[in-house]
């Protein structure tokens, strides 16, 4: 029953990441893409992640999953900030209009 739940929320997962990818196409300007691509990464690893605790139960292994999962959920936001703000100081502009 629990391998069934865990398959469900990492194709949930995959699903989010999937549209996230599509969503990265939509929009047309790099402060956006960025800010998407952030989130589609962060939540979709979180969903999948959480997938992989819930199908193999608890033990060592979802210990270490977890601990990744906190790394992830702190480091990456840190690093699209740190992206995004490193071309606000370089001077790149959002075109207009195009």
């Amino acid at each position: 029953m629990w391998d069934h739940v865990g398959n469900a929320i990492i194709v949930l997962g995959i699903v989010f990441v999937g549209f996230g990818v599509f969503g990265i196409y939509r929009f047309n300007d790099f402060y956006a893409r960025i800010l998407i691509a952030s989130k589609v990464d962060t939540v979709g690893f979180m969903t999948i992640m959480l997938g992989v605790v819930v199908r193999q139960g608890f033990s060592y292994f979802t210990w270490k999953v977890l601990l990744v999962l906190v790394v992830m959920l702190v480091t990456n936001p840190l690093a699209t900030h740190s992206i995004a703000r490193s071309a606000h100081y370089s001077g790149y502009r959002v075109r207009k209009g195009g």
